[in-house]
């Protein structure tokens, strides 16, 4: 990916080097790597809730504004944008995540202005060992994953060193499809399908919330790539990046994990997508970059 000398997110939080007093709770965090902590849901309403929000998103994206339009600068207004410097980002990694960070806010704000909506940037939290937010206590072993109560995604390097060397999956996309991945999980807190997920899974079973988390997961990688389609047009990927990411969502699909792990699988207990979903859902997003081909709840995962 070509990302040096390009734009820096502001909205970086470095924690490294602070830990988390006290140890760790109860967490929620459940097992697998980019599980989302969910917290309470903001309103009522069932599977209908959930799909009538996802619908009434798309229908904005079907009223024929061209979200290019708007992406075809260096920033949502199509300005030059400068860039920003954040205390302690003062390394290389630090300096990527910040790129690919930025590159998702000129992405989705472009999206959500050609619908005449707000985009909310989130912020990224930097930590090692162990974080506080909003939806409790992680420990650098949850991996990386995003928090609706204070809207913000946390990320500890070490998991980049775990996607190479346990995962297989290595290259700078393959990183950049986590975090692109994770802003997804944001995106889909704004237009309310995380609120209404929080809610209805209070009355499910386990393997119902287990089955409705994977059409979450694989919307937020379906986002992913939309993220990658714009990207591209920018012409800021290189040989190898899309392969990478592809790689990089094979090598985490539940089935892979639990091969890998235990020798069997148990679909019951999957939460995130086999191998074979995720690839398709992210491409789905990154050929067209269409909202509208990201919505997993009206059709076959």
């Amino acid at each position: 990916m070509r990302w040096k000398g390009r734009r820096e997110s502001g909205n970086v939080e470095d924690r490294r080097g602070q830990g988390a007093p006290g140890g760790f709770g109860r967490g929620g965090f459940g097992g697998g790597p980019m599980r989302i902590p969910v917290g309470r849901g903001l309103g009522g309403g069932g599977l209908s809730g959930i799909i009538i929000l996802v619908v009434l998103f798309f229908a904005l994206r079907a009223c024929g504004i061209d979200p290019m339009q708007v992406l075809t600068g260096e920033g949502p207004s199509g300005g030059t944008t400068t860039t920003q410097t954040q205390p302690g980002a003062n390394d290389e990694m630090t300096q990527f995540v910040s790129v690919v960070l930025a590159e998702t806010e000129d992405v989705w704000n472009g999206i959500f202005q050609s619908e005449g909506l707000q985009y909310q940037e989130p912020t990224m939290v930097i930590f090692n060992d162990g974080v506080r937010s909003a939806c409790g206590f992680a420990s650098a072993a949850a991996g990386p994953f995003y928090c609706p109560g204070d809207k913000k995604l946390y990320l500890d390097f070490g998991f980049f060193d775990q996607l190479e060397r346990q995962f297989g999956a290595s290259g700078d996309f393959a990183q950049a499809y986590v975090i692109a991945h994770e802003v997804g999980h944001h995106v889909q807190n704004l237009i309310g399908v995380l609120p209404r997920f929080n809610q209805m899974r209070q009355g499910m079973s386990q393997v119902e919330q287990n089955q409705m988390s994977i059409r979450v997961e694989l919307q937020a990688d379906c986002f992913a790539g939309i993220w990658a389609h714009y990207t591209d047009q920018k012409g800021l990927l290189e040989q190898g990046d899309i392969e990478e990411a592809l790689n990089a969502a094979n090598q985490i699909g539940d089935d892979t994990l639990q091969r890998r792990t235990q020798g069997y699988v148990v679909p019951d207990s999957f939460n995130h997508g086999t191998s074979e979903q995720r690839r398709t859902w992210f491409e789905n997003g990154l050929r067209n970059g269409r909202l509208a081909d990201c919505d997993t709840f009206n059709n076959p995962v």
